[in-house]
């Protein structure tokens, strides 16, 4: 970034920027608020209108201002493509079926009515139609940022008001692309009909349709080219990684699709935040999700913190002291209408009263996408300039009230308990599959165990480093991801938290101890079940935690002497009876490396008794 304003230099926007996040977010995380107003709070202070107004008389707060906003606000357009790209990357078919009452049905209602009334009540204010349409459709959208980090910090995402909201919310980023779309649509017609002051012209609907031909046609060669090139590439750099190239291999892949998708979106004339969305729809049906995933994450969060950063900046605190009212007055009035009409929806689709006013309140206040969606208006030119910057500042703060709006609606339903579900019956299926048993290593060993589950109807989720092992299971159907398991972040992408059992079967020995220690760090009450070289490696596996540790030696020598016991004529029974006792044997002789001795507790019989069942 080139330093403007006096002081600074190349890279003194960016010092800042990153000064901020690692002071004020720390600081908002110990006060236990949401790390987004810490960013918010942080472009307000740090903007035009925060310490730079006492930089003629202190010359050095210039160092510790952000002298070029222009280009924060390009820079955080990144964040919102990689917001948009984890959200395609977390949906599936499964979890949208397992949620379709909620998130099709109350979630689009919602969007819906809150468009038409918000809409309704800017065109009584004097905007035009065109203008209050896409004002309308802005604020219609909720902060999932925000949200859903306060709900989670509050432990509110395991209950129905938890899923719920997340249910809304998911609609909500379903809704973001047509809405951009739509912008698009109306500014072509509004052009092609020469309106003034954005006023729409239904006779130019079609002409302006047909200026979406390009980007259509620009659409479809994203996806075609996505579902061609992303799968063979990622298994390109997931071979390069297995030879020691390193996981930076696996980022810059995943930030070449984000930053690829979304710069192609723009040629065609799409937005970023679209592409980026296409290109997580796309990788989120490949086994690389989860690595791609984990890869993302730290620079989703760095650049939506510059987003914010830039909204924050946005605030012009002299509009705000020049009419605090109307300001502040439409920010209440605007976020009191969409929660009232949100639980007016919720009511409707049947949800109980207690969940129906907590997802309201939280919902209530505008989104992230509201600034995407008023920006795209004014950019085309069908957005009042002078009042959508008016209803930004409204939004702005209205963001600013979501941890409020939380306590809120903790007040109000404390008292209100039910023993009852608040949700129907189908909008209880769980949000994403849980109580799976989780396989690390999917080779021959890894692929037994996993046809043996399914066979019993257990459902289970297998990992494996191997891109070409991966590639195999799931060409045969197979739940299986690539990703290594030797990292805390990926077994708690894979529900480690939830998993019924983890089995290692890898038979790399320094593998499966990370792997375990990993496992049992997260999880102390996890049932474990590791694949052992040989009996050192058993002992030093039941030191770590498993709860049974199956060594390949002993197994083999035990089956060996079974068959030959077999052939020669013992009786079966007698065969099994010995083979059983030296197992226990044996497993008695491991334990003894547990630290605290074989009378430890061991669940790993209620997984057996449960697999019979």
């Amino acid at each position: 970034m080139t330093g403007h304003g006096g002081a600074g230099g190349e890279y003194k926007d960016l010092v800042v920027f990153l000064a901020a996040a690692g002071v004020m977010v720390p600081l908002f995380n110990r006060l236990k608020i949401s790390p987004i107003l810490g960013f918010l709070a942080a472009g307000v202070l740090l903007g035009p209108d925060g310490l730079a107004r006492l930089s003629d008389t202190a010359p050095w707060l210039a160092w510790l201002t952000i002298s070029d906003a222009g280009q924060i606000r390009s820079l955080s357009e990144l964040g919102v493509a990689f917001l948009l790209f984890m959200i395609g990357l977390e949906l599936s078919w499964e979890r949208l079926r397992s949620m379709r009452k909620l998130v099709f049905g109350l979630g689009l209602t919602q969007v819906a009515v809150c468009t038409v009334a918000l809409a309704a009540l800017f065109m009584l204010m004097g905007q035009t139609l065109v203008s209050a349409a896409v004002l309308g459709m802005g604020f219609a959208l909720s902060s999932t940022a925000v949200v859903m980090p306060v709900m989670a910090e509050r432990g509110r995402m395991g209950s129905a008001a938890g899923r719920t909201t997340f249910s809304v919310l998911l609609a909500q980023d379903l809704a973001v692309a047509p809405i951009l779309i739509t912008v698009t649509v109306m500014a072509a017609a509004a052009l092609a009909g020469a309106t003034p002051a954005g006023e729409f012209d239904p006779s130019v609907l079609r002409p302006a349709l047909l200026t979406l031909v390009p980007a259509a046609i620009g659409l479809a060669l994203i996806v075609v080219l996505g579902r061609l090139v992303l799968r063979p590439m990622f298994r390109s750099v997931a071979r390069a990684k297995a030879q020691g190239q390193g996981q930076e291999m696996f980022v810059a892949a995943s930030l070449l699709v984000v930053v690829g998708a979304g710069l192609a979106a723009q040629a065609a004339g799409l937005s970023m935040s679209l592409g980026a969305l296409i290109a997580g729809l796309l990788l989120a049906e490949t086994e690389f999700r989860r690595e791609v995933e984990l890869s993302i994450e730290p620079f989703k969060g760095l650049l939506l913190g510059v987003f914010f950063v830039g909204v924050g900046i946005g605030l012009d605190l002299d509009a705000v002291a020049a009419d605090p009212a109307g300001v502040f007055g439409l920010a209440v009035g605007l976020t009191l209408l969409k929660a009232g009409l949100i639980y007016g929806a919720a009511r409707l689709w049947g949800v109980k009263n207690r969940t129906a006013i907590e997802a309201a309140l939280v919902l209530g206040p505008a989104g992230e996408f509201a600034f995407v969606i008023f920006g795209a208006g004014l950019v085309e030119g069908i957005a009042s300039p002078a009042f959508t910057r008016t209803v930004m500042l409204a939004a702005t703060i209205s963001i600013f009230t979501i941890p409020l709006m939380a306590l809120i609606a903790d007040r109000l339903t404390r008292r209100v308990e039910t023993a009852q579900p608040d949700l129907p019956a189908e909008a209880l299926e769980p949000v994403s599959t849980e109580n799976q048993v989780l396989i690390v290593g999917f080779g021959r060993v890894g692929r037994l165990v996993g046809e043996m589950l399914a066979e019993h109807g257990q459902s289970y989720l297998a990992l494996d480093a191997n891109a070409t092992t991966v590639a195999r299971g799931r060409a045969e159907g197979a739940n299986v991801f690539y990703g290594d398991a030797g990292r805390p972040e990926m077994l708690q992408l894979c529900g480690v938290d939830t998993a019924r059992a983890v089995v290692v079967t890898m038979d790399a020995p320094a593998k499966v101890d990370e792997v375990v220690r990993a496992a049992r760090g997260l999880r102390p009450d996890l049932i474990l079940i590791a694949r052992a070289r040989d009996e050192r490696h058993a002992e030093r596996l039941y030191h770590l935690g498993v709860t049974d540790a199956v060594p390949e030696t002993t197994e083999a020598a035990l089956q060996l002497a079974e068959n030959t016991l077999v052939d020669l004529g013992v009786p079966m029974g007698l065969v099994l009876a010995s083979i059983h006792e030296r197992r226990d044997r044996f497993r008695a002789l491991f334990q003894q490396a547990i630290p605290d001795g074989p009378n430890r507790p061991r669940r790993v019989r209620a997984l057996r008794t449960t697999a019979r069942s």
